[in-house]
C-alpha cells in the first residue's frame, strides 16, 4: 500500500513542478508542466485535490465518537491553516529549523492518530452490499430487503 503512494505522489507532483523531477533515480531526464509558474491556478487546483480528497473520506468512513468526529475536521482546518501560513507566511530562517518543525509537526500528527486509530471506520460500498444480497439470493437465503411482503 505505502509503495503504491510513491507513483501517485509522483503524478500529482507532475501537474505542479517545473521540469525537475525524475523519472528514474539518477536519470538525466526531468519531468514537470510546470503549474507552480501561475500561483494562482496552483492554489485552485491544490485546493480541488484537497477538497475532493476530503470529500472521498468523509464519505467512505463514519465517525465511531466524538474523538472521530471532531479529529477529522479538526485535521482537515488544522491542514487549511498550514497551507495558507506556509504560503503567505515569510519563508523559514534555515534548513534544519523546517527540517525540526516539520518532523515534530509529523511525530504529533502520527502520535495523535496512534492513539486513536479506531476513531474512523471504513464503511461499506453499495456495490458490496448489493453483491451480498445477490449471493444470498442466489443461494435461496434471501435477504430481508428481497423478501416480498
Amino acid at each position: 500500500m505505502v509503495a503504491a503512494l510513491v507513483p501517485s505522489h509522483w503524478v500529482l507532483d507532475l501537474v505542479v513542478h517545473v521540469p525537475d523531477l525524475p523519472l528514474t533515480p539518477g536519470g538525466s531526464a526531468r519531468f514537470g508542466l510546470g503549474l507552480w509558474n501561475w500561483p494562482v491556478a496552483t492554489m485552485v487546483v491544490e485546493a480541488i485535490v484537497f477538497f475532493a480528497g476530503l470529500l472521498i473520506y468523509a464519505r467512505a468512513t463514519s465517525a465511531r465518537d466524538r474523538i472521530g468526529r471532531y479529529g477529522f475536521w479538526s485535521l482537515a482546518a488544522f491542514l487549511i491553516v498550514l497551507y495558507v501560513a506556509s504560503t503567505y507566511g515569510p519563508p523559514p530562517t534555515t534548513v534544519k529549523g523546517l527540517a525540526l518543525a516539520a518532523l515534530i509537526g509529523r511525530g504529533g500528527l502520527i502520535g495523535i492518530a496512534l492513539r486513536h486509530p479506531d476513531a474512523q471506520r471504513v464503511q461499506r460500498s453499495a456495490g458490496y452490499k448489493i453483491r451480498r444480497a445477490a449471493t444470498k439470493y442466489a443461494t435461496n437465503q434471501s435477504p430481508p430487503e428481497l423478501r416480498s411482503v
